[in-house]
């Protein structure tokens, strides 16, 4: 095998003519013992050269460019490799004056594609510590990889084909209210849509980028109960079956058994600020109200009970809490099981639990269809949970559109395979 082969195939670049390799005196960093640097001299093969970087179209030469240039290959071994050519510039019909494209490595990027590659599958399943260390980058470096390797997935893959059954939700990655709406497939599993904010404007960007013909063939639309995600659902999808996750209306139960056990801590203590022997006993009460009766600790079960003769109105509450969650759970009698704990609701004489009925009334069809169709926002929620552990093992990011990058090549069905290997 020629040498110029053997160095093509440890680059792991194509279509490119390898000219001279030779070492380079480099200065040590400061965290780096290497202080040599392999140079490998290349240009790209006949069939490739003056394209433009953008489209790939062959187009005539504009100038010279910046003259000769480098781009970071994979270390050979404990030494580090970049790849020398020179980087023309073109004029495109379509884009005008563009960087020549090169074999080696993406339009724009300073690294070569298996490079790229590496830090995205590394991304994927490493902390950043981990990246940053092995591939001696920095973690803002790995971001602007992760969001260009995953823009080339969108330019050969329509994501968004096929789609008939989506969740829709919101979530915080970042402190002082930063959010990101996501958009889940239900049929494959996939994350297929995430952007930062939460109103309107950015779901009716998703429903733009869907268009009309493929918003109109989804069925079913899972959500919680927030009106910027119902209201542009029944602008873009009014034939969808709006699905509402029991999830969300115990947690509305077990909001307003809280305020209720507020306010008879309160009436115990007599406006006074302090201290009483009735509010002692109502004392970490909270865990044992929250808690599903099945999963409770037998000092739990007491504290129940004394509640139950001490406190009625609390318990009053507990019981219409648990109440709810027994009639969500009733399958194919969801209706009337749902119906009886409503005209329970409005006769309590509990204020929140009466406005907790007027909601359940308010998104009737939409709780109901959970049982009817079988969906839930459950899907939804481990998404969440799995993009809030990617933040954390990245330590936070700066660029929400690094980890909208992060999150798709992780979570979109699309990750990235580490360089020379055989995909299953």
């Amino acid at each position: 095998m020629r040498s110029s082969r053997i160095w093509t195939r440890l680059l792991g670049v194509e279509k490119t003519v390898i000219e001279l390799v030779e070492a380079e005196e480099s200065e040590a960093g400061e965290n780096d013992s290497a202080d040599v640097l392999i140079v490998v001299h290349a240009r790209p093969a006949k069939g490739r050269r003056q394209r433009c970087g953008i489209c790939g179209r062959r187009c005539a030469r504009y100038d010279n460019g910046e003259g000769r240039r480098r781009w970071r290959a994979l270390d050979l071994g404990t030494l580090q490799a970049v790849i020398e050519a020179e980087s023309p510039r073109v004029f495109c019909p379509e884009h005008g004056v563009t960087v020549a494209s090169v074999p080696w490595a993406r339009h724009g990027a300073g690294h070569t594609l298996p490079f790229d590659d590496t830090v995205a599958w590394l991304a994927t399943h490493c902390s950043k510590t981990t990246v940053t260390q092995l591939m001696r980058i920095g973690w803002r470096t790995v971001g602007s990889i992760c969001a260009r390797v995953w823009a080339s997935v969108t330019e050969r893959v329509d994501l968004l084909a096929g789609l008939r059954r989506i969740g829709i939700d919101e979530i915080s990655y970042k402190k002082r209210h930063k959010y990101l709406t996501i958009v889940v497939d239900h049929d494959s599993g996939r994350l297929v849509w995430a952007a930062p904010g939460r109103d309107k404007a950015i779901l009716r960007a998703f429903f733009a980028l869907l268009g009309e013909e493929r918003s109109a063939k989804i069925t079913h639309v899972t959500a919680d109960a927030a009106e910027w995600i119902s209201t542009v659902v029944a602008e873009r999808c009014p034939n969808a079956v709006r699905v509402m996750d029991p999830f969300h209306v115990v947690q509305w139960a077990t909001e307003a058994l809280d305020a209720v056990r507020r306010a008879v801590w309160n009436a115990e203590r007599g406006g006074m600020g302090r201290a009483t022997r009735g509010s002692k006993s109502l004392k970490k009460a909270r865990f044992a109200l929250w808690k599903n009766p099945e999963d409770l600790t037998v000092g739990q079960r007491a504290q129940l009970a004394f509640i139950a003769k001490a406190h009625p109105t609390l318990h009053r509450a507990y019981l219409l809490k648990e109440g709810l969650r027994v009639a969500l759970k009733q399958g194919e009698d969801i209706v009337e099981a749902l119906w009886e704990w409503v005209t329970w609701a409005r006769r309590c004489r509990l204020e929140p639990f009466v406005k907790l009925q007027r909601a359940v009334v308010r998104h009737w069809d939409a709780i109901t269809a959970a049982a009817e169709h079988g969906l839930s926002n459950g899907l939804v929620e481990s998404m969440n949970t799995k993009i809030r552990l990617i933040t954390r093992m990245a330590f936070g990011f700066k660029d929400p559109e690094a980890l909208i990058a992060l999150a798709m090549l992780s979570l979109g069905g699309h990750r990235p395979h580490l360089p020379g290997r055989h995909t299953a």
